[in-house]
C-alpha cells in the first residue's frame, strides 16, 4: 500500500500503522485508542480505491483513533483469528474487542460515521 500511497499525490500528515502476525496483538488488541483495521489484498481492486480513504482517515484522526493496515496475504494467522473471509474488510475495535465490521468497499462518510459512533461515541457531523 505504501507505493499507491506515493502515487496518490504526496505524503499524507499521519500514516496508517502497518501490522503483521507479529504484532497484531500489540498494536490492535493492547491499544489504549480505539483501532480501526483496514484489511486489505495485494490484488483486490476495491482495496485500492479503500486506500486514499484510510490514509485521509488515519490523518483526520491522529490522536484519537489508530488506524492500522494488513495484508492478509501476508498474515495469514490474524486474517484467520479474524475470520475474515474477503478483503476489503475493515475492523473497528474499542477497549480492546470488535466493535464493528464492514466486509467490501464502502465510501469515506461511512467509515467517517463509524468511527464518530461506535469508536469515539459522538454523534456524526
Amino acid at each position: 500500500m505504501g507505493l499507491l500511497s506515493r502515487l496518490f499525490g504526496g505524503a499524507p500528515k499521519a500514516m496508517p500503522v502497518h501490522v503483521d502476525d507479529s504484532t497484531f496483538e500489540r498494536e490492535v488488541l493492547r491499544s489504549e485508542l480505539p483501532v480501526m483495521l483496514d484489511v486489505w489484498g495485494p490484488d483486490c481492486v476495491p482495496c485500492r480505491h479503500l486506500e486514499p480513504i484510510v490514509m485521509r482517515l488515519a490523518a483526520r484522526y491522529q490522536g484519537k483513533v489508530k488506524v492500522a493496515e494488513v495484508n492478509a496475504a501476508a498474515a495469514p494467522r490474524t486474517t484467520a483469528r479474524l475470520g475474515v473471509q474477503g478483503t476489503p474488510t475493515v475492523v473497528f475495535f474499542r477497549r480492546r474487542r470488535e466493535v464493528e465490521r464492514v466486509v467490501g468497499f464502502r465510501g469515506e462518510a461511512y467509515l467517517d460515521e463509524v468511527i464518530q459512533t461506535d469508536l469515539l461515541g459522538e454523534p456524526p457531523a
